[in-house]
């Protein structure tokens, strides 16, 4: 089979490799959450950060909880709304789910390397730069690569 080559799935399988996905993601996302609640209680977080910056880091950790939150429905709502069976609403609702997460998640992702950026390097400037390229690189390989690649399939 070429690259190019794809075969159809039944129901069955499409969702096994929905709730897969779900799982290579959901490991990485519980360690940031984790390192970002400890930072908090670390003694230089509060003086190593301005009030502005810490706020950022609460509204990353926030991004981050609503990534989880959108990755962890679809075994939320198929548990209680549709177990024991699968059914093409699932599989839509928990792929879509799964990519509406991913934007949470880069915005915390990017607000975190921003911070991280800013302690390290101590410039406002370099840290927003870095961010940036963060974002673009995010943006581009989670949101548009896979874009074209899906228009030139139905083209």
């Amino acid at each position: 089979m070429s690259h190019e080559e794809v075969s159809s799935e039944d129901l069955e399988r499409e969702a096994n490799h929905v709730i897969e996905e779900a799982r290579m993601v959901l490991p990485g996302i519980q360690a940031l959450f984790g390192f970002q609640l400890v930072a908090v209680f670390n003694n230089r977080f509060e003086t190593a950060l301005s009030p502005q910056e810490q706020t950022l880091h609460l509204a990353a950790l926030l991004l981050v909880t609503l990534a989880i939150v959108l990755i962890m429905a679809p075994a939320a709502y198929h548990r209680q709304a549709e177990r024991g069976r699968v059914s093409r609403y699932f599989i839509d609702l928990a792929s879509n789910l799964l990519t509406w997460a991913l934007a949470p998640l880069l915005m915390g992702i990017v607000l975190d390397v921003y911070l991280v950026s800013r302690i390290i390097l101590k410039s406002a400037g370099a840290s927003i730069v870095i961010a940036a390229i963060l974002f673009t690189i995010l943006v581009s390989v989670w949101f548009i690569f896979p874009r074209i690649k899906a228009k030139r399939r139905t083209d």
